[in-house]
């Protein structure tokens, strides 16, 4: 029997406010189905099954005012979103008739409902765990292919899963240890030390592949900021207009003519990317608003994810080229950085062997006509490598961690698998294995709430829209 913190219904508009076609209005709790039934006149609501449709109209009982025409959904408890008796009205989407009939209903005794407690509800009543909860808000807030494809495994319960997998045979080995503390008079061990370490090993290795696997899932959530970067006249507003298949920034032979920054996003393959057209990189600007919008360039590189160094082929030599490079990555050392030479099309193929020659030995490079979206697809292949490189690629794990939470849990619990296995090999006391080992266990159901407090849930919860 699913324990549920409350006696009371609640209630709360599940589409989006506005004008609409249909709006959708859900309640949760004991009373649903009775709070329902008092407004609907076509049939004795708590007479019909559970997963079953209903016509008919809404009257609300203060003074007999017809309402709306709806569909009304049961869904009888145990087997619902929250597990409770749910009612889903479905009826015209028009402003003023929501907010009536949600009057009408708390006059009937439901409440509004808070920011996720539909969700929440769930979770508190055992349908979903935390990390599942977590995943709804994903999936309403996915975007691209490949956000909406983690969240969905992840609310399937996949990450969940492989989590519960590891605390099992973590326990086991705990329940043995915390059991010879009970005996610690007697000096006796039932924890087989070398088959311990075997396992922390394995389970250390998956938690650090979940964690690596951060880096990716990272990108697909938030997407991923690319600065075209490069020196005036180099093309840069011409790719981003390319990239984006529109003339979103203004093209002209004049140098300087991009004095602050542009940015606009486009998907490709899945992955989000986040495009910022800058202006162009010189020592000596013309006037003050370009040194301006070359200082605000350097700005935007250091907040990059990728850098995307755009370079005219006709005009500079590979030697330029690096110590562009060189320069612009002095203190980002980490930042992933693609070099593309643009205007393939005026070059000469002395130039073109010249760049191949320095991309086989130190710079990986593309080749691009911008203005005629020449190697755009070549380049966009590039991009995604350059992504995906750090991705699953070598974590262990089929599983993108997409949560920060998730990520500090992960790093916690690493830690102590750590401190555990460093103990086994300099012969530390049982009551120290075992504290370190609880520690792990503990970050590890922080992420699917077996480990939760109540400060997190509401953390996690007001994030929510209200009707989910």
């Amino acid at each position: 029997m699913p324990v549920n913190p409350w006696s009371d219904t609640i209630v709360a508009l599940s589409t989006p406010p506005g004008v609409g076609a249909l709006a959708v209005v859900r309640l949760s709790g004991p009373e649903a189905v009775g709070i329902t039934q008092a407004l609907f006149s076509k049939k004795n609501l708590a007479a019909q099954p559970g997963h079953t449709l209903h016509y008919g109209t809404l009257r609300d009982p203060s003074n007999d005012a017809l309402l709306d025409e709806v569909v009304v959904a049961l869904y009888r408890a145990p087997r619902s979103y929250t597990r409770e008796d749910v009612v889903e009205i479905s009826g015209h989407g028009s402003d003023f008739v929501v907010q009536q009939l949600l009057g009408a209903l708390l006059r009937q005794g439901a409440r509004l409902a808070e920011a996720g407690e539909f969700t929440k509800r769930a979770f508190l009543n055992g349908a979903l765990d935390l990390a599942q909860a977590e995943a709804v808000a994903d999936l309403i807030a996915a975007d691209s292919a490949l956000s909406h494809q983690v969240a969905l495994n992840q609310l399937r319960g996949g990450f969940s899963d492989e989590l519960r997998g590891l605390r099992a045979q973590l326990v086991k080995f705990a329940a043995l240890l915390e059991l010879e503390l009970d005996f610690g008079e007697e000096d006796v061990e039932f924890a087989d030390r070398t088959g311990l370490a075997r396992l922390l090993a394995e389970v250390q290795g998956v938690v650090l592949g979940l964690l690596r696997s951060f880096e990716l899932g990272n990108v697909i959530k938030n997407g991923i900021t690319t600065v075209i970067a490069g020196r005036p006249n180099a093309g840069k507003s011409t790719l981003l207009n390319a990239l984006l298949r529109e003339e979103r920034a203004i093209v002209s032979a004049i140098p300087g003519t991009t004095r602050d920054f542009i940015e606009d996003e486009v998907s490709l393959d899945g992955l989000r990317f986040r495009f910022v057209d800058t202006a162009g990189l010189r020592d000596n600007p013309a006037d003050e608003v370009e040194a301006i919008g070359v200082q605000r360039t350097r700005q935007r590189i250091g907040q990059a994810a990728l850098l995307l160094y755009l370079f005219d082929l006709t005009e500079l030599t590979p030697a330029e080229v690096q110590a562009d490079i060189a320069e612009l990555t002095s203190s980002l050392p980490t930042l992933p950085v693609l070099a593309v030479g643009n205007k393939m099309d005026l070059s000469t193929a002395a130039q073109l062997a010249a760049f191949e020659e320095l991309s086989e030995i130190s710079i990986k490079l593309n080749f691009i006509a911008a203005s005629q979206r020449l190697g755009l697809d070549a380049l966009q292949e590039s991009l995604l490598a350059q992504v995906r490189g750090a991705g699953l690629a070598g974590t262990g794990t089929a599983t993108i961690v997409t949560n920060v939470r998730h990520a500090r849990a992960l790093e916690t619990a690493a830690e102590y698998l750590a401190a555990v296995r460093q103990g086994l090999d300099v012969g530390r006391g049982t009551e120290l294995l075992a504290a370190d080992l609880r520690h792990a266990l503990n970050s590890l159901g922080e992420i699917t709430g077996e480990i939760s407090s109540d400060d997190l849930l509401t953390s996690i919860f007001t994030q929510f829209c209200i009707g989910k």
